[in-house]
């Protein structure tokens, strides 16, 4: 969940943080006071797009900082995406905007605001009008219903990914096989020589890599036996001051003393042990120099061949393996040509097989969303009754088209609702209103809460276009929601704020000339005079306040109704 929010120099913030708990998080304020600004904080932490207009004037840059304490499943992600976590499992994400950049950084390692973004799903899921929307995109309610089934579609879903792709994949090479007969004798021919061309080289592997070797071994084999000539004269027995020589020497004057001190005759054999490596390393030495014999021909032999497999490299690929490779698949495509009636036939077969594969994916697919569209729309339908839709009806029709299949199966979902007595049941994006629109996305958050991984949810103005009984059903789910998901939402509702467990209130004032954003942790006595003030009373007089805390009692009945 999300612990901590830490806000400096953003737009009218000047510096501020707010510690969120668990359960159900109300911010309020008067129109303007700069609650988006909050939230926008939150937006610009997870990766959202910023400019130099969000920095405080008058400041160098703007910071915004947000600390998660995660659940295993978040710890696990988190692992899978490579991220550091602190010893408690803690997660600090760090913003820093500056005119013309901006420094991302995630427990204090720098990361990019891509990484940012690829992190914010598994943290939070921000709600507003934007997510409304979604309502009106017939093609996300496929993703809907398949988040509901699980990982029986997901393993589908997966599965008939890469199916599609080998689907078109050979599809491909059937429609590069348009040529007549002129063509195929000529494109025959230009693989008939280049097979033959790689076949004459005979080439083995790792070839190139030794001739290579070799061939800089020859190239400066005089200077490697002037430099070996000169050590083995060095380290040899032929000349006076050779190692050996002078090494010899040593030993001869060790050994007319030994007998005078014991301790000598360890120094002694330790010499000798030298002498002995020595001469292992000048003779050594001397084999290599016997083997650097250099002869024009091998050198000439070796760089013909190195030239050939170069110039084969040219054509065919960067390595011998690539050559060979290369070659493989000349040799498959001549083959083809020398039988392509067999070949397309044989592909002709390998697609159509393919789509039936396909075609038996998709049916799996579309089995398992017909059997859940009923059981998830009785469920949404309760949670749609629960938010003050007296008479509605709702239904999720899967309709199947096996001749148009893609990515997501071959089925078209929709989902019909009817929220009026007699009316017949209609797609959402047709009928739904904006009030109704935010209602029912609650609705399926409210279902979908044991789905969602995500542990913190965040409402922007869920009450746009609601009032009176409504209110309170909406905020009788949220407090209810509540009880599995941290939740943060912005409101202008007394209703939806009597629900919370943490009241925060955001307000506008003004500040040695300067104009600011203060977030305020409300006690229970703040909690009830901004209540009073939600209800529409311009003096907080003591009739308010029994009407807010009237509000706060009905509030607490109804979340241990729920609980």
């Amino acid at each position: 969940m999300l612990e901590n929010l830490h806000v400096k120099n953003l737009a009218l913030i000047d510096e501020q943080e707010i510690t969120f708990t668990r359960g159900l998080n109300i911010l309020t304020g008067e129109t303007g006071a700069g609650k988006s600004i909050v939230l926008g904080s939150i937006h610009l932490a997870l990766g959202a797009k910023a400019d130099k207009d969000s920095i405080r004037s008058g400041a160098d840059y703007a910071l915004i900082e947000l600390v998660f304490s995660l659940n295993d499943i978040q710890k696990k992600q988190m692992e899978e995406m490579e991220i550091p976590l602190e010893e408690d499992g803690t997660l600090l994400l760090q913003r820093k905007i500056m005119p013309g950049k901006s420094i991302c950084r995630i427990n204090g390692e720098t990361v990019s605001v891509s990484q940012l973004k690829e992190l914010s799903g598994c943290l939070m899921d921000m709600y507003g009008q934007h997510e409304h929307q979604t309502l009106l995109k017939p093609l996300a309610y496929g993703k809907m219903l398949d988040q509901y089934i699980g990982s029986k579609a997901l393993e589908c879903k997966e599965a008939l990914k890469e199916e599609l792709r080998q689907y078109q994949e050979l599809k491909q090479q059937l429609d590069e096989q348009d040529m007549d007969e002129e063509m195929r004798k000529r494109q025959a021919d230009l693989l008939s020589f280049e097979v033959n061309e790689i076949e004459a080289a005979s080439l083995q592997k790792g070839e190139d890599e030794e001739l290579e070797k070799q061939y800089q071994k020859l190239v400066h084999a005089m200077r490697i036996q002037e430099a070996v000539t000169g050590a083995y004269a060095m380290t040899g027995y032929e000349e006076e001051e050779s190692a050996g020589n002078v090494l010899g020497r040593a030993m001869r004057e060790l050994k007319s003393v030994q007998k005078l001190d014991e301790e000598l005759d360890v120094l002694g054999g330790q010499l000798t042990e030298i002498d002995s490596l020595l001469n292992d390393f000048n003779r050594a030495l001397s084999e290599y120099s016997d083997s650097l014999n250099f002869e024009e021909e091998e050198f000439a032999a070796v760089e013909e061949r190195l030239n050939l497999i170069n110039h084969l490299k040219s054509k065919y690929g960067n390595t011998v393996a690539d050559i060979l490779t290369s070659y493989e698949q000349k040799q498959e495509k001549l083959e083809q040509l020398g039988n392509y009636e067999l070949y397309l036939e044989q592909l002709k077969k390998q697609i159509e097989d393919k789509k039936q594969h396909i075609l038996e994916i998709c049916k799996i697919l579309s089995g398992l969303r017909k059997e859940a569209a009923e059981p998830l729309s009785r469920k949404l339908k309760a949670a749609m009754i629960d938010l003050n839709f007296i008479d509605v009806q709702f239904d999720i029709e899967v309709t199947s088209d096996q001749d148009h299949f893609h990515a997501d199966g071959y089925d078209k979902i929709e989902f019909l609702i009817s929220v009026n007595p007699g009316e017949a049941m209609r797609p959402i994006w047709q009928v739904a209103s904006g009030g109704e629109l935010s209602r029912i996305m609650l609705a399926f958050k409210t279902v979908f809460a044991d789905k969602e991984d995500t542990a913190t949810l965040i409402f922007d103005e869920i009450d746009t276009g609601i009032s009176g009984k409504t209110a309170w059903k909406v905020s009788e789910k949220m407090g209810q929601l509540s009880r599995d998901k941290q939740i943060i939402c912005i409101t202008h509702l007394p209703q939806i704020a009597a629900m919370a467990d943490t009241h925060f209130l955001i307000e506008k004032s003004v500040k040695e000339n300067r104009t600011v954003t203060d977030l305020t942790k409300l006690s229970e006595e703040g909690s009830l005079r901004e209540l009073a003030r939600l209800l529409g009373s311009e003096e907080v007089s003591e009739a308010a306040i029994s009407n807010a805390k009237e509000m706060k009692i009905t509030a607490q009945k109804a979340k241990e109704q729920t609980t």
